[in-house]
């Protein structure tokens, strides 16, 4: 019988190229074709706490964004009218200078307008301080209530000491003191009433320039076309 000799050698060669190209299911993947190298196993999306943070809302590191991150935490609502909290309080602290033209003081003009309400004053002794704090001493007298009060025309009780809540009465308060009213003043007609209706003092005038009256707690005082009464500074 003829024997070929090498056989078995180029069929162990065989089988051993055969099983390498083929991988086993638990063998680690080789490099691709033309060198390329094998792509990394997909990273999985992150979650959790770390995910849930990524996602909140993030403000600029500005005062506006201090005030705004502060509403949201503490969940301070505005009017719809602003876009955020930091809105509202630039738009206050663009009024607050003209505020005062004829009618009432800053403060009063803050207490009286309804600005106040709700939210809006939290939102504005913590807004305030930050975008405009020349007017922050304006802002605590007015949720203080203990500001000045100018007095135009109306029906008035007069009060020691009006609080907070007198502002947002019906009925129109005025601390007792002395006030004046200056200017072109034409048909002017203001009194002084006692509880049970008493005229205590009045006074029509068709001409003046400069009227000063003083008026005492648990008194009425009325005025028509007397422009705005000021309190007199104690000197």
């Amino acid at each position: 019988m003829r024997h070929v000799s090498g056989v078995g050698a180029v069929v162990v060669a065989a089988v051993l190229l055969v099983s390498g190209c083929g991988g086993s299911s638990g063998g680690s993947e080789g490099p691709g074709p033309a060198g390329e190298e094998s792509s990394p196993a997909a990273v999985p999306e992150s979650s959790g706490p770390a995910a849930e943070e990524s996602e909140e809302e993030s403000f600029p590191a500005t005062p506006e964004g201090d005030v705004d991150r502060l509403a949201a935490e503490k969940g301070w609502v505005v009017d719809d009218l602003y876009p955020a909290a930091s809105d509202f309080v630039a738009d206050i602290c663009e009024s607050l200078p003209e505020s005062a033209a004829d009618s009432s003081s800053r403060p009063q003009w803050l207490a009286e307008s309804g600005v106040l309400d709700g939210d809006g004053e939290a939102v504005l002794l913590a807004g305030v301080p930050k975008l405009c704090p020349e007017w922050e001493a304006v802002v605590k007298e007015a949720v203080s209530g203990d500001y000045e009060r100018w007095v135009g025309s109306g029906e008035y009780e007069v009060k020691g000491k009006p609080g907070p809540a007198d502002a947002e009465s019906d009925v129109l308060v005025m601390p007792a003191g002395t006030y004046r009213t200056v200017g072109a003043l034409a048909d002017c007609y203001w009194e002084r009433t006692s509880e049970d209706g008493q005229i205590i003092d009045n006074q029509f005038a068709t001409q003046a320039r400069r009227i000063t009256v003083t008026v005492r707690a648990g008194e009425l005082f009325k005025s028509e076309q007397c422009g705005t009464w000021k309190p007199v500074k104690k000197q």
